[in-house]
């Protein structure tokens, strides 16, 4: 099974100082667990296998970050945690709920109540404001309008963007929308963050300014982040870092950041 690319000089040389003070619980409450996981799919006259047992657990308030080549089954291990693909084998758990157990409806509420996603794009609509996006995103999940309203204005300044509220995604930098994006996929209160290359089209300090953020964001609202990226630049900052490669998942080794052993 591989092993991380990160040494402990590396590790130290990379970790921001805004976050290397962080508190990370040793044995935090498990808010997603895969269990054997494997996925397969037809191959002409064989099969493929995208995940092969693969076993993980992330505790609320932990930050893992996902690494490994292109292909290698990172973004089969976000689709299955999101619940959007059934695996062969294995369990799938969030928030204590199996997902195997549950209705196609009932994984379509868990997912809906459970889980927060966030993309590469920000894909967020060009005629609504910054404040507007994440208020349509608590409609659709069914909440009071007035309280979307006041979460929506309470997550905006969280992520330092109070005054670009009233702005449509065409004002926004680039970083600031992606921003936009990490508040959006907090709005429902998810006890899982799922993160697919945040950084892949910003440059190196919106990438770190994003980065750090989702590290903060995870520690204060309790939720438990995977974060598949390429750059290795940013690993240090989450608690942990895994590699993926041929489908096969690699134990979780503790960065100098998280100051306890992973779960």
């Amino acid at each position: 099974m591989p092993t991380s690319p990160f040494t402990s000089d590396q590790t130290a040389s990379a970790v921001p100082s805004d976050t290397s003070s962080r508190t990370v619980p040793a044995h935090a409450p498990t808010a997603l667990e895969l269990d054997g996981v494997t996925l397969t799919y037809p191959d002409g006259a064989g099969t493929l296998t995208a995940l092969d047992e693969v076993s993980l657990r992330v505790g609320a308030g932990q930050m893992l970050a996902l690494v490994g080549p292109s292909g290698s089954g990172k973004s089969s291990l976000l689709a299955v945690a999101a619940t959007l693909v059934q695996p062969q084998h294995g369990v799938v758990s969030i928030a204590g709920r199996d997902a195997a157990q549950l209705s196609r409806r009932g994984r379509d509420r868990l997912r809906r109540d459970e889980i927060g996603m966030i993309f590469q794009q920000p894909n967020l609509l060009p005629s609504l404001t910054s404040r507007e996006q994440l208020i349509i995103a608590e409609d659709m999940r069914g909440g009071a309008r007035r309280s979307a309203a006041a979460r929506a204005d309470a997550l905006l300044e969280e992520v330092g963007l109070t005054d670009a509220a009233g702005r449509r995604p065409h004002e926004l930098s680039g970083g600031m929308r992606q921003r936009v994006n990490i508040a959006r996929a907090l709005i429902g209160s998810p006890s899982v963050l799922l993160v697919d290359e945040p950084t892949a089209a910003l440059d190196h300090d919106r990438s770190l300014t994003v980065v750090q953020l989702l590290a903060r964001l995870t520690a204060e609202h309790q939720v438990a982040t995977v974060m598949v990226t390429h750059d290795t630049e940013y690993v240090p900052v989450a608690d942990a870092v895994a590699t993926m490669r041929d489908g096969a998942l690699s134990r979780p080794e503790p960065t100098d950041t998280g100051k306890t052993s992973w779960n």
